[in-house]
């Protein structure tokens, strides 16, 4: 058994991927997951403390997806058609659509950096395979991959979006050098 705070943050994301978090107060979402509102401020603070800790949650499974391929992958863009076929697929989208909605919240009540650890871990990852990251191919692969999920998530399709994104990755790659 793990730390309460961590059992209880993958109930609740199991629960509003399952069931949404807009408009929810944390009593609808403790009592969803047989908890109280009580506990959920003593763990997570607050209400946006919750939806900081749930993407994080999420971004973090996300990202060690993205390792997890590149222990197969021994090219960049075999590792980005992983976490392609890892976020695009049918159990994993109500966590996708999750992301966004609490990207959402994130924006009205402040915002918060959802990029840096995406290209921080791709950096990582791309020492593993032996080669260099460059900041702005990663930023762009990030915003590429988000884009299409958005299509994917709100069509139920993934066929359009992973052509797409096989598009992308053969015109993919370092900038030229001058």
């Amino acid at each position: 058994m793990g730390r309460p705070r961590d059992d209880l943050l993958t109930s609740i994301v199991e629960e509003v991927a399952a069931n949404g978090l807009a408009d929810r107060s944390l009593r609808d979402i403790a009592e969803a997951v047989g908890s109280s509102h009580r506990m959920l401020l003593y763990h997570f603070g607050s209400h946006a403390g919750l939806v900081a800790a749930i993407v994080e949650h999420v971004e973090a499974s996300q990202r060690a997806a993205m390792t997890a391929g590149a222990t197969a992958a021994t090219e960049p863009v075999e590792v980005v058609r992983s976490v392609w076929e890892r976020t695009s697929a049918v159990e994993t989208r109500p966590f996708v659509a999750l992301f966004f909605e609490a990207v959402a919240y994130a924006a009205r009540s402040g915002g918060a950096d959802f990029t840096t650890p995406w290209i921080e871990e791709a950096a990582v990852t791309s020492r593993a395979l032996g080669t260099e990251l460059d900041p702005v191919e990663a930023r762009i692969g990030t915003a590429v991959i988000r884009g299409l999920l958005i299509d994917v998530i709100t069509t139920g399709d993934a066929g359009p979006a992973t052509e797409a994104l096989e598009r992308f990755v053969s015109r993919w790659g370092p900038p030229a050098q001058a």
